[in-house]
């Protein structure tokens, strides 16, 4: 390794241990330098892909800070590390997901509690409904969610990164609330 790999992070296939002590190292900086009151766990998880996530659970008295504004902290405390990891060793795959006071879990069930009061309009009616405005990835829960029911159709409507969901009959499907539309 040079004089400037050293200095300015050489870019190396990485390894697992490697991008894990990057992500670790990266995150004590931050809470260092923010003074937060946070503590954290990391822990790597290997799908049947072959791929890697490196898990990471904050925990501590600013727990709070990191899950208000829709966890918009949380966001970018992920974003951050998978750019470090990318800058550092842009040929790994590592995939990074950050959590607090399991945050994502409850926020994703509320999606989908909502998207399926909705689907239960759409069906009763037989009209399209609409979810309000959302960003891509809980646009994705609630039209994975929604994939699951074949008596409705979900698309994404509108411009820019945050859109509408319309939530419509399928074609085939029992309309206005028969007897079938009420059985799961």
């Amino acid at each position: 390794m040079g004089f400037f790999s050293k200095l300015f992070g050489g870019k190396s296939k990485g390894g697992n241990s490697e991008v894990e002590a990057l992500v670790q190292k990266t995150l004590e900086g931050i809470i260092e330098k923010a003074q937060f009151d946070l503590s954290f766990n990391l822990q790597t998880e290997k799908s049947e892909d072959g791929s890697e996530t490196i898990a990471v659970e904050f925990s501590g008295g600013d727990e709070e800070a990191l899950k208000d504004k829709k966890g918009q902290m949380l966001d970018a405390f992920q974003l951050f590390l998978k750019r470090v990891i990318q800058h550092n060793f842009p040929d790994d795959k590592t995939n990074v997901t950050v959590d607090c006071g399991g945050y994502r879990d409850d926020s994703e069930n509320a999606l989908i509690e909502r998207a399926e009061n909705l689907k239960q309009i759409c069906i009763e009616q037989g009209k399209s409904v609409y979810y309000r405005a959302l960003p891509p990835k809980d646009r994705k829960v609630v039209h994975q969610y929604l994939a699951k029911d074949p008596r409705v159709k979900s698309r994404s409507l509108g411009d820019g990164l945050y859109k509408k969901i319309k939530i419509y009959p399928s074609k085939g499907a029992p309309a206005g609330g028969s007897e079938e539309a009420r059985q799961d």
